[in-house]
């Protein structure tokens, strides 16, 4: 099995950090005790630009949840097509080879869910399995295509699709002061991204899937997530997300590689989520990376944000087309997120 597709869809609203802030600030003028909080924030998450689902004045007629959730569902219809008409065209396969579709996001809900409406948008297989997967929030890049994987095994004949899609915009509440809402409105953007696995009798090019991972850590339910309100969902950010990766990455990573006879130094290519500069910072002393080694997700991370699931997909589009490693490297990707837990994919090149 191995994967023969990548495509990212990116909303036309692009700004860069200061215009973002500058709308911010006016929103929370008077609000904040310490205005220049917003502004350290910002500046410290390691972001030049973003995409956001809407353009910056039609935020400010945004007043309840059901209008962001509304604009939520037009835009993921919108944005995941263009992503997965993009990525099963780079897959050499067409709308009706499609077996299985998994669909991720943790911005948004509706029902019927996403991947429904896209099988009447795109005219997909009315026999297609449809896997829509809600709440497991940045891992969800890493843990999509680990499912998609383990459905292609199983269905050597079959092509899976993974979709995700995350307009973190959407979810930003005006009246929480909190600094978790004021680090999240500087790190995260909007956009979409899909990865096609095609099982080994239809897969012609893209590194293999060899093995994959998951990690769940007891007890640690707080670390991240979404506390649910009337006004839609406000962040859960605990600072204790870099400590999470910085105690415990490295040893997952040498259990996962130690069951193929591997260590950290056969490893040639790291496609790491870009969970911000604290959590990448950690990774790098985690793992003991060579300097360099996590410059795509450095340079995705500046030019999109952190856009939860869709950023691990970000960044292996940027390595599949643009940086991609001599045949026979060896990669790991991976992904951390809520639960709290961890997803991790060994590929071949």
């Amino acid at each position: 099995m191995r994967i023969t597709g990548v495509a990212t869809a990116f909303p036309p609203n692009r700004y860069s950090q200061q215009e973002i802030y500058a709308a911010l600030g006016r929103n929370w003028s008077g609000k904040l005790e310490k205005p220049q909080v917003l502004e350290r924030l910002h500046s410290r998450v390691g972001v030049a630009h973003r995409n956001l689902a809407l353009t910056i004045p039609e935020y400010e007629h945004m007043t309840t949840w059901g209008q962001a959730n509304d604009a939520w569902i037009r835009v993921a219809e919108e944005l995941g097509e263009k992503a997965l008409c993009r990525a099963l065209h780079r897959a050499g396969i067409s709308a009706a080879e499609l077996d299985a579709l998994f669909f991720v996001s943790v911005t948004g809900i509706s029902s019927p869910s996403i991947d429904a409406r896209l099988v009447n948008r795109m005219k997909l297989s009315p026999q297609i399995k449809r896997v829509p997967i809600f709440g497991l929030g940045c891992v969800a890049g890493a843990a999509g295509i680990a499912r998609a994987a383990d459905y292609v095994k199983a269905y050597p004949d079959h092509n899976a699709a993974l979709l995700s899609v995350e307009l973190c915009s959407l979810t930003w509440q005006r009246d929480d002061m909190s600094v978790a809402n004021l680090i999240s409105s500087g790190l995260f953007g909007d956009g979409a991204a899909a990865v096609v696995v095609s099982g080994r009798n239809n897969a012609q090019h893209g590194p293999r899937v060899l093995a994959t991972r998951s990690v769940f850590y007891p007890d640690t339910q707080d670390v991240m997530g979404w506390n649910v309100s009337e006004k839609g969902f406000r962040i859960v950010l605990s600072p204790d997300v870099p400590r999470m990766v910085h105690e415990n990455l490295r040893n997952d990573v040498d259990a996962f590689l130690g069951e193929y006879d591997l260590k950290r130094s056969d490893i040639g290519s790291w496609i790491m989520h870009t969970g911000g500069p604290k959590v990448l910072e950690a990774t790098e002393q985690a793992l003991e990376l060579p300097d360099g080694a996590l410059d795509p997700s450095w340079k995705c991370l500046s030019e999109t944000g952190n856009m939860s699931s869709a950023s691990v997909l970000v960044v292996l589009e940027q390595i599949f087309h643009h940086q991609r490693p001599e045949p026979g490297t060896l990669s790991i990707l991976a992904a951390m997120g809520p639960g709290f837990c961890a997803e991790l994919v060994l590929l071949l090149w």
